[in-house]
């Protein structure tokens, strides 16, 4: 991975894209969403030291539980530099590096992005979940309302010049950033079937533009 050019990443563009889980407040109904889950993994701290066990990780807090023979601690993301876990509820490995973020208040500090493809374009990812009302259809007897946990991806575009380019969540714009290569890319999208809103198929259109460099 190119560290320096990760690491100038200093302000941030993203899209938020919501993912809807079969959570139900209404109705007493739960789903366990990755975050809130134990994954087998590693991490490599700040003073160099690589761990293996179980983790836990929170990007809305910016932590990370480690548990190993019975032993639980919690790290900052200024305390890791890196940790990878292996998420059954997607069956991949998932690494996510300790960035400098800043808000566009200007306040500035080091959070987790989730790596999606590293190359020309590097794409990052953070995750949070959101409380979203719904209304939902009774099969013609009228509509009601419910409320519902979604997992919302909001994505993050950084060039290999360190340059960050606002990413509106629209197919023309993500074509547009890739210059002489657009034609080619949206030919791959629409064989493929992809929706640039969805996080895998975002990753692998960006994976594939990337590819056409190497």
């Amino acid at each position: 991975m190119k560290t320096g050019l990760i690491f100038m990443l200093t302000m941030t563009i993203s899209a938020a894209f919501p993912q809807l889980y079969p959570y139900n407040s209404s109705s007493g109904g739960n789903y366990t969403f990755p975050s809130e889950m134990w994954h087998e993994g590693k991490l490599i701290l700040e003073s160099g030291d690589t761990l293996r066990g179980n983790i836990k990780y929170d990007l809305q807090n910016d932590i990370l539980q480690y548990e190993w023979s019975g032993k639980l601690e919690t790290f900052s993301a200024r305390k890791v530099l890196f940790f990878e876990i292996f998420d059954k509820t997607v069956k991949r490995y998932r690494p996510f590096y300790s960035l400098p973020y800043a808000t566009p208040g200007g306040y500035k500090a080091t959070v987790f992005f989730e790596l999606l493809s590293e190359g020309k374009i590097t794409l990052l990812c953070r995750e949070s979940l959101e409380t979203r009302s719904m209304t939902n259809s009774y099969y013609g007897y009228g509509y009601g309302s419910s409320t519902r946990i979604v997992l919302v991806n909001k994505f993050f575009l950084l060039n290999e010049r360190g340059i960050i380019e606002p990413f509106s969540g629209r197919k023309s714009d993500l074509v547009d950033l890739m210059g002489r290569q657009s034609e080619e890319v949206e030919k791959f999208i629409k064989s493929n079937k992809l929706k640039v809103d969805q996080k895998y198929d975002l990753a692998q259109v960006v994976n594939y533009y990337n590819s056409l460099f190497k």
